[in-house]
């Protein structure tokens, strides 16, 4: 690769849970020759994506290639975060072959692909493509669906109101804005879920855009690199909630961050956040554990009241601490109630 050579970017969107940080991970192990390096953004204060993904680095793709930044959306932020950060990537001794970029799931990709207009990149780099992820099983469960019930009360209330929730809209944004969409979580949704995951987002679309399933992330690299799209001369075609607008906020949402002491019973704890789920309305719970007695730091990851959790890596000299990041509509996060749940 020239200097002269536009460096092309992946944007890798789709909502909290939807499998980003796993993909990710499966394109690491399979680069294609290509000299990877990676930007991670998340939601909360508290990094874990940015930490799986440095625990998988490789010569393809070393750890100061990875860089993370928590707390914010990058599209808020493009002169003091985004830019500098592409620009130190770009700057890297050895120049990447490609970068990926990792959204956060309450992110909005347009307002992204916008800020690739800045002059000080503008004419070194280039968006490959947009991949949107959408958790196949939730979708067709109608998780990103309106509130029925809410909008009829607006439309008899007033007929020009906005009938979208936070949901559907950061869900609807995100497909529209892509080049491909991944039907995540295939073997979790099965063939009816996918045709029903299939039947609601065409239905959204504005243009025909290729859909795929996909199980843990395991996908063709050759069907995700190297699609050519220039997306960021392209934004007309993809349409958003928020064109128009100066800005766009993430008022609709909030994460707290909870410390636990060290964990006795794992079962009881799934439990509990299954509880917040169901209870209090929480979308995402994501973090590591400390299980007494165990060597071993345990990786928690929750969708809604669907929980995992695996022993990732030893301690070793880090100190052992629990802290979970609690992710949910804004009136939904009640931190007393949630550490009630919880036992913190």
């Amino acid at each position: 690769m020239t200097d002269l050579t536009k460096i092309p970017v992946t944007v890798i969107t789709g909502f909290l849970g939807a499998g980003k940080t796993t993909l990710i991970r499966h394109l690491m192990r399979n680069p294609q020759g290509k000299r990877l390096a990676i930007l991670v953004n998340e939601f909360g204060t508290v990094g874990v994506d940015g930490e799986i993904l440095k625990s998988c680095a490789d010569e393809n793709c070393p750890v100061e290639n990875i860089v993370e930044l928590a707390n914010g959306c990058i599209c808020c932020t493009v002169a003091d975060d985004f830019i500098p950060t592409i620009e130190q990537l770009m700057a890297m001794p050895q120049r990447p072959d490609h970068i990926l970029i990792e959204t956060s799931g309450l992110a909005l990709p347009k307002p992204l692909l916008k800020a690739f207009d800045w002059p000080a990149i503008r004419s070194r780099i280039t968006v490959d493509g947009v991949i949107a992820l959408a958790d196949a099983e939730a979708v067709a469960a109608g998780r990103f669906a309106p509130d029925v019930q809410a909008v009829e009360a607006q439309r008899s209330a007033d007929a020009s109101l906005d009938h979208e929730t936070p949901l559907s809209e950061v869900f609807e944004d995100q497909i529209l804005c892509a080049d491909l969409i991944l039907l995540s979580k295939a073997d979790l949704a099965g063939d009816a879920g996918l045709a029903a995951a299939k039947e609601v987002i065409s239905a959204e679309m504005t243009r025909p855009v290729p859909m795929l399933p996909m199980t843990d992330g395991v996908i063709d690299p050759r069907v995700i690199l190297g699609l050519n799209a220039a997306a960021e001369d392209d934004l007309a075609a993809r349409p958003s909630h928020h064109d128009g607008a100066d800005d766009h906020e993430h008022d609709d949402f909030d994460s707290v961050v909870i410390d636990l002491p060290e964990v006795t019973d794992p079962e009881a704890l799934s439990a509990a956040i299954v509880r917040l789920a169901e209870e209090l309305k929480i979308l995402r719970v994501k973090g590591h554990v400390a299980v007494a007695g165990k060597p071993m730091r345990m990786l928690v990851q929750a969708v809604g009241a669907r929980v995992r959790m695996q022993y990732d890596r030893p301690w070793g000299t880090e100190p052992r601490r629990s802290q979970l990041v609690v992710i949910a509509e804004h009136d939904d996060i009640d931190e007393p109630a949630i550490r009630k749940v919880l036992g913190a």
